[in-house]
């Protein structure tokens, strides 16, 4: 920067908007110093190593990284990050200004801006899947506490499935300003349809804990099914979840 000129002071909205996105630059900041790194090739399309996103905090994300500081000192400094914690006043901010306000409360934690929804979503899927496996398991081998290990982990499927999409929700906002992008449509579409299958489940097992003993009538029938979409409709989701991360088009070959 211009040596005797005011740094300028990027709010957590002002950064985010660095994204590299329709001409805009490409902003990062990192321990409290915010760079534009827009030159470098390592960041078009403001990804970087297909994990890390421009517009943002990288400081604890970088934390393991096998670089400090230094891999900056290419690159422009254009402001510092202003990390001032929220007053009486920002606490009372107008409802337009939300977003503004969440960035401001979550600076002081940076992971608490990306990882509260990829932790919880392995929850329901890992116990949707083993309610569809176990299920299986008991229909092919008779034996009854893989049946009822199922139901367990049904119940804990639709317990945790709502969790996910309250902060699959909260993240989509934050960080991607709620836009239209596909993966995201596609997991507002099929979760819904994933708790509904599951909750189904879940009422009609505990019911009559004998259901699939009757596979015969059309309850039964309709228990299996609804167990047995619960694996491909929770591997669709996380599937497309994941593409947000690792995008398929920055596969890079060997």
């Amino acid at each position: 920067m211009t040596e005797g000129k005011q740094e300028k002071k990027f709010t957590p909205g002002q950064l985010a908007e660095g994204t590299g996105a329709a001409g805009k630059p490409v902003y990062v900041a990192y321990r409290g110093k915010v760079y534009d790194v827009s030159a470098s090739p390592l960041w078009e399309g403001g990804r970087h190593m297909e994990a890390h996103r421009a517009g943002g905090d990288l400081s604890a994300e970088f934390a393991e990284a096998p670089h400090g500081e230094e891999v900056f000192e290419r690159y422009p400094q254009v402001g510092v990050l202003a990390a001032a914690a929220p007053s009486e006043a920002e606490l009372a901010i107008s409802p337009g200004d939300a977003r503004e306000f969440w960035f401001r409360v979550l600076q002081k934690a940076p992971l608490l801006r990306r990882h509260p929804h990829p932790m919880v979503v392995h929850f329901p899927i890992v116990f949707m899947i083993s309610a569809t496996a176990f299920t299986l398991l008991y229909l092919l081998t008779g034996i009854r506490s893989f049946e009822v290990t199922g139901f367990h982990c049904l119940g804990g499927g639709v317990l945790f499935t709502p969790v996910a999409m309250a902060t699959g929700f909260f993240t989509w906002w934050l960080n991607y300003l709620a836009r239209p992008l596909k993966p995201v449509v596609i997991k507002i579409v099929l979760s819904p349809i994933l708790l509904a299958a599951g909750a189904g489940g879940f009422v009609m097992r505990w019911q009559n804990p004998d259901i699939l003993g009757s596979l015969g009538h059309w309850t039964g029938l309709v228990y299996l099914a609804l167990i047995c979409t619960l694996a491909p409709l929770v591997s669709v989701i996380g599937w497309y979840g994941a593409t947000m991360t690792f995008p398929l088009h920055e596969e890079r070959g060997p």
